[in-house]
């Protein structure tokens, strides 16, 4: 049973197409995953709030996700899209409805620049948000490696997705991995131990847990956990998201830990 508050710090939400189309850049097909699905999964793992994350799916068009902030019957927080142009009004009427961030995918043409977000971190520092990395590559976590000069000078604090899709495989001195940890050290990057499933075999993807444990041995107070729901973009063996709890579970045997993972540290980075 998740404790009181507990947070699923990655999602995303997908439909109706006629109300809501997704972006011609889009790099896969997307199913439909109404908030009200949503909703019925989060209430069936006794998860109490949850952070909705801006896709590729839908480019730098944030309607779908907004729209849910008031659809999943719950505390909620977005993670928006935005172009370095976007107007202080509209900044200001995000942050009024629960957006505390702005998503950047390094590997998708369709993603806003990377080269923006220095300009737009300036900005989104001022109503307290933080910038979000995706890094979609080969999984060696060399873009990590390459940027790390640049993220640890940014105005805002940094959350990184997924591990940073680091591949186990690299084993725990890949270069990717040490950027990775040394960002999580400064304090002012938060990682999500999310998405395991991407890069490792099957629940409870053990092959990650060293790499669990370097990173809760590196700063547990910048640790939060996400299922990733509905796994889109995924060819292998698609998991359910109860195993992706039981997963944190074996991961993070330290119930004191798993507290934290699921519900201070989210309190802390989303302001719920």
């Amino acid at each position: 049973m998740c404790p009181a508050g507990a947070t699923d710090c990655h999602v995303h939400v997908y439909g109706p197409n006629n109300a809501f189309p997704v972006a011609a850049t889009r790099a896969f097909d997307v199913p439909e995953a109404l908030p009200s699905s949503l909703s019925d999964l989060l209430d069936m793992l006794g998860i109490q709030r949850v952070v909705l994350v801006q896709p590729s799916g839908y480019g730098t068009d944030n309607s779908r996700h907004l729209t849910a902030l008031k659809e999943v019957g719950r505390p909620a927080r977005m993670i928006a899209s935005l172009r370095s142009d976007v107007s202080p009004t509209e900044l200001d009427r995000m942050h009024k409805a629960g957006v505390r961030g702005v998503r950047y995918t390094i590997g998708h043409a369709g993603a806003a620049p990377i080269a923006e977000m220095p300009e737009l971190a300036k900005r989104i520092a001022e109503f307290g948000w933080h910038v979000q990395l995706h890094v979609m590559n080969d999984g060696s976590g060399n873009a990590l490696v390459e940027m790390e000069k640049a993220l640890e000078n940014l105005a805002t604090d940094l959350v990184i997705d997924h591990i940073g899709s680091i591949h186990p495989a690299g084993g725990l001195e890949q270069r990717g991995f040490a950027a990775l940890l040394r960002l999580l050290e400064t304090g002012r990057c938060w990682v999500k131990l999310s998405g395991a499933y991407r890069v490792s075999k099957a629940p409870p993807y053990e092959d990650m847990m060293p790499f669990v444990e370097k990173l809760v041995a590196a700063n547990p107070d910048r640790l939060v956990w996400g299922s990733d729901w509905p796994h889109v973009a995924f060819k292998g063996s698609m998991p359910n998201t109860t195993d992706l709890l039981d997963q944190l579970m074996a991961w993070i045997p330290d119930e004191t830990q798993r507290h934290r993972i699921l519900v201070g540290n989210p309190a802390t980075l989303y302001g719920f």
